[in-house]
């Protein structure tokens, strides 16, 4: 099988909750037929840098999935008829980065930093 990372872009007014339920929705389509998702990762809500279909923002999701490419197709096919999915890329890789993604370092290195900046004005 071979090995993809997706990123769904999710409409700016869709509930939490029902981002989460998309996710599981995919996650056994892409089981039905034969696939896994091996990492979901939730980056939030995150502006976007024009707007597609009238939305400013969107609710990014990024999944880690090892699944023979009809069953990626079908869930491509799915993604483009539903109307909570405003955008959707899938990229074939030749391995999974191993711990979060780039997306998610990031935010843990400004946590990071934000606790340093709150130490040393205390201490001052």
């Amino acid at each position: 099988m071979a090995l993809y990372e997706h990123v769904f872009l999710t409409r700016q007014d869709a509930a939490p909750a029902q981002v989460d339920a998309l996710t599981e929705q995919y996650k056994a389509l892409l089981a039905s037929n034969g696939g896994k998702v091996t990492k979901t990762e939730y980056w939030g809500l995150k502006s976007l840098t024009y707007r597609i279909k009238k939305n400013r923002k969107a609710h990014y999701t990024l999944f880690n999935i090892d699944a023979p490419s009809a069953a990626v197709q079908e869930m491509e096919r799915q993604m483009s008829i539903s109307e909570d999915v405003i955008r959707f890329m899938t990229v074939k890789v030749e391995a999974h980065e191993d711990g979060p993604s780039a997306q998610m370092r990031r935010r843990e290195d400004r946590d990071r930093r934000d606790d340093r900046t709150e130490s040393t004005e205390e201490s001052n």
